[in-house]
Formats: structure tokens, C-alpha cells, sequence
């Protein structure tokens, strides 16, 4: 295992390598729960890499499941006890999408749908304080310092030197139009992500309004993919309260498939530079009217 996995993709690994035990064994979860006086949520959360595996649980589980290979198990309690590691972000103390965060950190390609505000990872320090301090009520001054630190420390990845994000963005074109924080802040940020499109790592797309109905009118949405082989692709759902995570090869290859269209019926990269540069152009307009 590379020393380098964060603890995310740790814990995914060894709950899908429980879960194939598990199944091998001929269990059902709720037995399993009921056998080691455990609720069964806590069986599905190990398995689906939700929350850490204690040495303990493993070996629990190896006993339970009829393993005898002690390599296997000794594998599995390594597994574990890294799993129990933090990452970076868990420095900045309780903060939402800690999960996700985990997850984007170790992708190797994120291709990303939004329809209302510039992708988290290309956005500008001044329009990530604005959609910050404007979408999230009850947030304090520190709070949103937090959130801000946390966000433009993420963007390190379309940067990293050891293995730069693929990232594709298709956008709506009514984020282009509309203004968060300032018309000034808006040109900014325009440029902003026109630049980053040219980076050969990143691709932005814009749906223009002119499509009308598409697959993403039913809201935003990623999917990532990871090098290693046996991490699974991931569809991520963002909410307010809660995130939802999509793990099975029928929904991941649903979202694949709309994806792919969204993908047809954007505008190709060249004609977004050139939309955006006309988003760009009305926001000057805007910011020197008297």
C-alpha cells in the first residue's frame, strides 16, 4: 500500500475487502450485527468506508467470517491502523464535505456538473469569500475564515506537481450571468476560470441557454475516478444538511451516461472561452457604469 493513500481511500479499500469476506462467508449484514452485538449501520458505515476500522473490529469481523490466513489478517489490521490517520483538512477541526474532501484529494479526474456557482476548485479567493458568506446563514466571521482557508487549500490539486487533478467542468451559462459579490469580483473571476481552461489538465464547458431541457436540470453533480484500480468510481451529490454518496456500478454508470451528454451538448472549449469572454466583457461594462 503506498504510504501516501490518504485515510479516505484507506478505509474505502479495506471496507470493500470486509465486504467481499463478508459476502464470502454467506452473512448478511444485520447477522453480523447481531452476532458481534453491534448495530447494523455501523457494519454498512465499515463497509462502505464512512467511518474508521478499529484493529479490533477486524479482527472481530476475520473471526467471525471463518479467516485463517494470518497474512490476510495482519494485512487487513495494517489497513486499519492507517486508516485511523487524518488527513490535512481534519487540521481546520469539524468541517462539512470532510468526506468528499478526502475523496477529491486522492482523485485522479473529477468531471463536475454545476448549474449555480463556479466549481469550489476554480473559484477566486474574493468569489469564494462571497458565496461563503452569502449561501451559509449563521455563519461567523471565523467560521467563514475556515471555510474560505479550507476551500483554496483544495485548489492545490490542479496544481500538484505529484500528479495533477483531471478536472472537467460543464457549467450553466446562467453562473456566467449571474453576479455574486460584485460585478468587479464576477470579471475577475471569469478571467479567472478562462485561464484555467487553458490549462492542460482542466476542460470548462458551458451549456448555453439555448439547449434548454438537459440531463442536469435535476441539479449538481460529480463523479470521480481514482488511479488505483480497486477504489471504485464515486458519484457525489451535494446538499445543504447532508451529502449523498453513490457507490454502485448501475448509478455511476447513469450519471456517466448524462454526463456524456451534457458533455455533446455544451458548447466545445474554444466557443466557451469565447461566451465567457462576453460574460466577461457585460461585467466591465458593468463595474464602469456611472
Amino acid at each position: 500500500m503506498a504510504a501516501s493513500m490518504n485515510p479516505t481511500i484507506r478505509r474505502r479499500r479495506l471496507g470493500a475487502e470486509l465486504r467481499r469476506l463478508r459476502q464470502a462467508s454467506g452473512l448478511k449484514s444485520t447477522e453480523v450485527a447481531e452476532r458481534l452485538m453491534v448495530s447494523q449501520p455501523k457494519i454498512s458505515h465499515l463497509e462502505n468506508g464512512r467511518r474508521a476500522v478499529s484493529p479490533r473490529d477486524v479482527r472481530d469481523l476475520c473471526a467471525l467470517y471463518g479467516v485463517r490466513d494470518q497474512q490476510v489478517i495482519e494485512t487487513l489490521v495494517e489497513m486499519a491502523s492507517e486508516s485511523g490517520r487524518q488527513g490535512w483538512w481534519h487540521a481546520y477541526g469539524d468541517i462539512p464535505q470532510s468526506a468528499y474532501i478526502g475523496l477529491e484529494t486522492d482523485a485522479a479526474s473529477i468531471h463536475a456538473y454545476e448549474p449555480l456557482m463556479i466549481p469550489a476548485l476554480l473559484q477566486t479567493p474574493p468569489y469564494a469569500h462571497a458565496v461563503i458568506g452569502e449561501t451559509i446563514p449563521l455563519l461567523t466571521a471565523k467560521e467563514a475564515g475556515t471555510h474560505l482557508k479550507v476551500r483554496l487549500r483544495r485548489q492545490h490539486r490542479i496544481y500538484d506537481p505529484a500528479g495533477r487533478l483531471r478536472l472537467w467542468a460543464v457549467l450553466d451559462e446562467s453562473l456566467l450571468r449571474r453576479v455574486v459579490g460584485s460585478p468587479d469580483i464576477m470579471r475577475e473571476q471569469l478571467e479567472h476560470l478562462n485561464a484555467l481552461g487553458a490549462e492542460p489538465n482542466v476542460t470548462v464547458q458551458v451549456l448555453p441557454y439555448a439547449v434548454g431541457a438537459h440531463p442536469g436540470l435535476s441539479g449538481r453533480f460529480s463523479i470521480l475516478g481514482f488511479a488505483d484500480n480497486s477504489a471504485a468510481p464515486v458519484v457525489y451529490l451535494e446538499q445543504f444538511t447532508s451529502d449523498l454518496y453513490l457507490e454502485k456500478p448501475a448509478d455511476v454508470r447513469t450519471y456517466s451516461a448524462m454526463y456524456t451528454h451534457l458533455q455533446a451538448q455544451a458548447l466545445d472549449p474554444d466557443s466557451t472561452r469565447q461566451l465567457i469572454a462576453d460574460a466577461i466583457k457585460s461585467h466591465t461594462e458593468a463595474v464602469n457604469r456611472p
